[in-house]
């Protein structure tokens, strides 16, 4: 069955004095059998979003087609969809297995075939051994895994995860979203996956969505959201740490910052000239910058996170903050100044000091 799902101008609006729009006007289109992230800060409405293709929340505008059915008024139990949540929400009482063949059971399937598709996932995800286990006598990850195989036993047409990760600590986050990707490739199955967590987004997804205050930034690859993103907002969301954003006036040439002038491109230089602008948000990246003998801008060191491998120096030039990667063998000491300069002219990005939009 296809599993194509479209968000098409969906919005989710609560009455109030003004009324909120937790998710506004929302068009995204996922492909079958791709693995799209919903990604952004808190309130961001990534999670309504999903909770609208579930049936947990009104669709108050817009539709939401799930293959060639329009789901928008269906009940959730209706839409051929499987969801993992924050929390487990395991039963207590029952044992994995029973766990993770209770919808099926619900569905009036024979022991037999239950038995078969409970199998077959507990080996998809390494839990054979722990079938006769309960809930209180696995650990966290264990947990997510039984959570996993109770989606997969349904075989649904869409899998819908909120944050299924929180709950992990970090060394295991990083091994369980490895294991999740490569699940849904081998499954094949259309998954959207909601996170606040853009490292998880940005390794995880085939496209990532980006959102802000109910409303789609940009929709893309994880690579073409990290080299090309259409605001400064999401430039400055996506990417760890964060792309350096001043707003500097425009100088002869390219933009000013202190006593240096730094480049942009003459189609920066002409965009701006066309909007009458007299500044521009200048954005670049801490690892297209690097430490220089001399020339470049001075940098005062403020702090040092040494990493291993790598460092970022956090610095200030007058009121602008900028951290630049560097090696972690050499790195410089609080309170240093160093002279820094851009690796190469293409790597810097301009954005409207007002819309936040891209400047060509």
């Amino acid at each position: 069955m296809s599993a194509e799902v479209e968000y098409a101008e969906a919005s989710r609006v609560y009455p109030g004095s003004p009324e909120v729009r937790a998710v506004d006007k929302l068009n995204l289109s996922v492909p079958d059998g791709e693995f799209l992230v919903l990604v952004g800060p808190s309130g961001s409405g990534k999670s309504t979003a999903l909770r609208m293709l579930a049936g947990l929340e009104d669709v108050d505008e817009g539709a939401i087609h799930i293959g060639s059915r329009d789901v928008t008024d269906l009940p959730p139990k209706d839409r051929d969809i499987a969801m993992v949540f924050q929390s487990y929400a395991l039963y207590p009482h029952m044992t994995v297995a029973d766990n993770m063949g209770f919808a099926l059971k619900l569905r009036g399937m024979s022991k037999e075939d239950i038995a078969t598709r409970v199998g077959d996932a507990a080996k998809m995800l390494d839990l054979t051994k722990y079938l006769d286990r309960k809930p209180k006598a696995l650990s966290g990850g264990q947990r997510q895994r039984v959570a996993m195989g109770r989606a997969i036993v349904r075989e649904p047409s869409v899998f819908l995860m909120d944050e299924p990760l929180s709950n992990l600590d970090a060394k295991l986050r990083v091994e369980t979203r490895a294991n999740i990707a490569k699940l849904q490739q081998r499954l094949g199955t259309t998954t959207i996956y909601v996170t606040h967590d853009q490292v998880e987004a940005m390794t995880m997804g085939d496209r990532v969505a980006v959102l802000r205050d109910g409303r789609l930034q940009q929709c893309d690859t994880p690579r073409e959201l990290y080299e090309n993103p259409a605001n400064a907002f999401v430039a400055g969301f996506i990417g760890s740490p964060a792309m350096n954003l001043a707003t500097l006036p425009l100088a002869d040439g390219g933009v000013q910052l202190g006593s240096t002038v730094l480049p942009v491109a003459r189609s920066v230089v002409d965009a701006a000239g066309s909007a009458g602008l007299t500044e521009i948000v200048y954005g670049i990246r801490p690892e297209s910058l690097r430490l220089v003998p001399d020339g470049g801008f001075e940098l005062v060191v403020e702090l040092v996170e040494e990493l291993g491998a790598d460092a970022y120096v956090h610095g200030k030039v007058g009121d602008d903050r900028f951290v630049v990667r560097v090696d972690g063998r050499t790195p410089p000491r609080l309170g240093d100044n160093v002279r820094v300069a851009l690796r190469g002219e293409g790597e810097t990005h301009a954005f409207h000091p007002e819309t936040g939009e891209r400047l060509k």
